[in-house]
């Protein structure tokens, strides 16, 4: 029995009409006739009733009928999801984030992702450092990826999305918020709360290279893994902080954020995925959209 067979079987079951099933298959009459006998032959009972003037059902073509329509919409239907899956549109995905994208570009990202891709299964992991989300990356525990890197990555597939500028975060209140700009040198002397050091975090790199071009080295007093906890320090009154741009989309209040005077360059954000993933086909549509969101036409930190 091939599915061939149960295709001529239920065009004639819902025609109840040789002819008319023949000319719905685009075969001829005689050679339909005979494989609905050969099957027959084969089940060892009779489908249908033949006379001059009609064609009927039996019981056991009632049953075998409801039987033959889920399997052939069953197969219809994998070969559909089959499609679906190999074109990207159907699967998993997981995500890392470095913290300031955390609150500026994933919830965009997944909104767009919920619009165009409804039937990709999506799992956030936010507030991820550069290293943790590397090991994440090469061990298979993510897919994709969105941080800060400043050196190349072997195994990946790394591409800049943006370049975001880098602020100073100040208490409400400090001295340095009544001016425009912030000359790093003038916070000499204060203290910082930065990122996670150690080679943990790209912008604890970033904060001790821009002040030593100012002269000192940052007097640490505290060190944290989540933006979201930097800002909460800086709210605080705990100390100042170098920071992207989109740090300010966390919306903490009791922060007042100023650009730097000096042209310090800003700080990439990057995503990155492993080279010949198995899931390519959804991570090609996923970062379709993620270039879209973090385009250079949309509002920045957006």
């Amino acid at each position: 029995m091939e599915l061939r067979h149960l295709r001529y079987f239920r065009a004639v079951a819902e025609e109840l009409h040789f002819g008319r099933a023949a000319a719905r298959l685009h075969i001829a009459q005689p050679p339909l006739s005979t494989q609905i006998r050969h099957l027959e032959e084969e089940l060892g009972v009779t489908l249908l009733t033949r006379s001059t003037r009609r064609v009927e059902l039996t019981p056991a073509g009632v049953d075998y009928l409801a039987h033959t329509i889920a399997i052939l919409d069953a197969v219809d239907a994998a070969g559909l999801h089959a499609q679906r899956v190999a074109d990207g549109s159907v699967g998993r995905l997981s995500i890392g984030c470095v913290g300031s994208a955390t609150y500026s570009v994933l919830p965009t990202f997944v909104r767009a992702l919920r619009d165009r891709l409804p039937d990709v299964e999506v799992s956030i992991r936010g507030e991820m450092l550069a290293p943790d989300q590397l090991t994440a990356l090469h061990s298979g525990d993510i897919d994709l990826a969105l941080l800060r890197l400043t050196d190349d990555q072997p195994g990946l597939r790394v591409e800049k999305l943006r370049t975001d500028r880098l602020m100073i975060a100040l208490p409400d209140g400090h001295r340095a918020t009544r001016f425009d700009a912030v000359d790093v040198a003038g916070l000499r002397g204060e203290y910082f709360v930065a990122h996670a050091g150690g080679g943990r975090s790209v912008m604890n790199t970033i904060l001790t290279t821009v002040c030593a071009a100012a002269g000192f080295t940052p007097h640490i007093r505290h060190e944290v893994a989540e933006t979201s906890t930097l800002a909460t320090l800086v709210a605080a009154g705990l100390g100042v902080a170098l920071v992207p741009e989109p740090t300010s989309a966390i919306g903490i209040s009791g922060i007042t954020y100023r650009p730097l005077t000096s042209a310090t360059a800003g700080v990439d954000l990057v995503a990155a995925r492993r080279l010949d993933d198995p899931a390519d086909a959804v991570i090609d549509r996923a970062h379709e959209v993620l270039r879209e969101v973090t385009s250079p036409q949309r509002t920045p930190g957006r």
